[in-house]
């Protein structure tokens, strides 16, 4: 088993005690990506809209930096702090995947770090 420690500049640095991604083998696991800018570590405003924009932006980039992209991700999870946004989910999703869409979870939670009110994490399987 191979196991690489995924990092880029182009998504926010951990804050915890956690890594971007872990790729083992040909399996890539993306942590959770809140709506925070990569240059400023700030949250990016309150319209979930632009949260949910910026959450995959971010997913991208990590997927890109271990050498895949969003087309790879074969398992997305969901975590909501207003299950009521879940139409704009899939309104932004489509602009970020093609058909197939990967298998997906979503989930109301109590609350996010920062006050954050979308995460998400993902798992990637990469061709060789």
């Amino acid at each position: 088993m191979e196991k690489e420690i995924i990092q880029t500049q182009n998504a926010p640095q951990a804050i915890g005690t956690y890594s971007q991604a872990i790729k083992v083998d040909s399996t890539v696991y993306l942590s959770g990506q809140i709506a925070l800018d990569p240059k400023t570590m700030a949250l990016v405003g309150s319209d979930i809209n632009m949260q949910v924009s910026q959450v995959f932006d971010n997913l991208k980039a990590v997927a890109q930096a271990s050498g895949g992209s969003l087309a790879d991700v074969v398992k997305l999870n969901i975590f909501l702090t207003d299950m009521n946004n879940f139409p704009i989910i899939n309104e932004v999703m489509a602009k970020y995947f093609n058909e197939p869409y990967p298998a997906r979870a979503a989930v109301g939670v109590a609350s996010l770090p920062k006050g954050a009110d979308v995460e998400m994490d993902a798992i990637m399987v990469i061709n060789s």
